[in-house]
């Protein structure tokens, strides 16, 4: 039996996942509303609009909608990173027998529907959305599960996190090596060097919030302006943020008594202030808190509300606003290859690939985790919606006709996906595989 400690914080991000799920979804029926409605002329010039400065030598001068895709999605990415690092080092996947299982089925939910996308695909010009049926987005499938309530458990939502985690590691890769533009290696190099300044700080068990905001930004630019996607200078900003610091539990609790009782001693007049002993006393338990707290924790904890409940609505209302019925005719047979590619490749790859793992005796399946809970969590996979969006408009970006094909398809696959996999879940059965 897992202790309470461990699953009360769990329990949080799934609370604080599901309820992004029901905003994201809000933001797209509102996006596909005011997309189809005689309003439509304000949502696209609104997303059109440039903001951003330029000078002589130096321009970025960007539509709403890529500061939204590539400002805003890089702090996404770095949350994505922090929640990678953790799970590595002291999660779900710091042991070869812990990420065996979701392992399994990531790599079965990503490579499935990539074969079946180029299997089916028959246009040239297509052929680059690949990558798009590959991810799974948590917040939306963890909100399905979170209407189940209790008839899914615990160690279910846990397997859904720990391979949605991979899959985004996957499609971050997928992104830095076939979706990124012509490379300039003197902006790259720099911006390794930057980084790799920041690994050795990491190393030392240093680490200054400020510094690392004013070079997250300029790692930022100079990604963008190489040519290289710059979300994900995110991720690898987030990999240089140290897990812990070097004060130890020990030299903070004495530390900590220390201060406790040279504020009950500066306590001794009793007046309704504080003294200046005690003033002194608490900034001092301040500055210890700041250096005793883990770093990778406290950013994590402050970003999540901030990427759920802000970051991932604006995205969806910016890029989700497909014109149904205007002029600009859809691709079918890409809208179909997607939606296939969602329903089937994901079910198909990820419970296949998890019996047969199963069967031959490379991973556990945790007893409670029954082999219809395991084929319904691989039909919630096929949600595709956030990070599929985002290839999408990566792969697509000068091609409207195919950009809002793969929208719809994404949109389509993921909305039958999330019922198909309800309902499978919905009938309660306790024979595990």
């Amino acid at each position: 039996m897992i202790p309470e400690k461990i699953l009360s914080p769990y329990q949080k991000f799934v609370q604080i996942e599901s309820f992004s799920g029901i905003l994201l979804m809000a933001a797209t029926i509102i996006a596909l509303i005011w997309a189809n409605s005689p309003f439509s002329e304000s949502y696209q010039s609104l997303w059109q609009y440039k903001i951003g400065f330029k000078t002589q030598d130096f321009e970025l001068y960007k539509p709403l909608i890529l500061w939204v895709n590539d400002g805003l999605m890089a702090i996404f990415f770095f949350l994505i990173g922090l929640e990678i690092k953790r799970e590595f080092l002291i999660g779900e996947l710091n042991s070869i027998k812990k990420v065996a299982f979701p392992l399994f089925g990531a790599l079965g939910g990503m490579l499935v529907p990539v074969g079946i996308f180029i299997l089916l695909n028959q246009n040239p010009e297509t052929f680059k959305g690949w990558g798009v049926p590959m991810a799974t987005d948590i917040a939306f499938s963890l909100a399905v599960l979170k209407l189940l309530g209790n008839k899914v458990p615990l160690s279910l939502k846990i397997f859904l996190t720990a391979f949605a985690i991979v899959d985004d590691l996957g499609a971050v890769l997928v992104i830095a090596l076939f979706y990124s533009g012509s490379i300039k290696f003197g902006l790259l190099i720099t911006a390794i060097i930057l980084l790799s300044f920041l690994y050795f700080l990491s190393f030392r068990g240093f680490y200054s919030k400020f510094l690392m905001v004013l070079l997250g930004i300029i790692i930022w630019t100079l990604f963008l302006k190489a040519g290289i996607h710059p979300t994900l200078a995110g991720v690898l900003l987030a990999f240089s943020i140290p897990i812990s610091q070097k004060i130890r539990t020990p030299e903070f609790v004495e530390n900590l008594e220390t201060i406790t009782n040279n504020i009950k001693m500066a306590s001794i007049l009793k007046k309704p202030i504080l003294s200046k002993e005690q003033i002194n006393e608490i900034d001092n338990l301040e500055d210890w808190s700041t250096k005793y707290q883990s770093p990778l924790q406290h950013l994590e904890h402050n970003l999540h509300d901030w990427v759920a409940y802000f970051i991932i609505p604006i995205f969806a209302l910016a890029n989700a606003g497909v014109v149904i019925n205007g002029d600009i005719d859809l691709d079918t047979a890409l809208v179909i290859n997607i939606v296939v590619c969602l329903i089937i490749g994901k079910s198909v790859g990820i419970s296949s690939i998890i019996f047969l793992a199963k069967k031959i005796k490379l991973v556990e399946v945790p007893t409670d985790i029954s082999s219809r809970q395991i084929i319904g969590v691989s039909f919630l996979a096929g949600i595709g919606f956030t990070m599929s969006i985002f290839i999408a408009s990566l792969a697509f970006i000068d091609e409207p006709v195919y950009l809002d094909s793969a929208k719809i398809g994404i949109l389509i696959g993921s909305l039958i996906s999330a019922i198909i996999g309800y309902i499978i879940l919905s009938v309660k059965t306790t024979k595990s595989i």
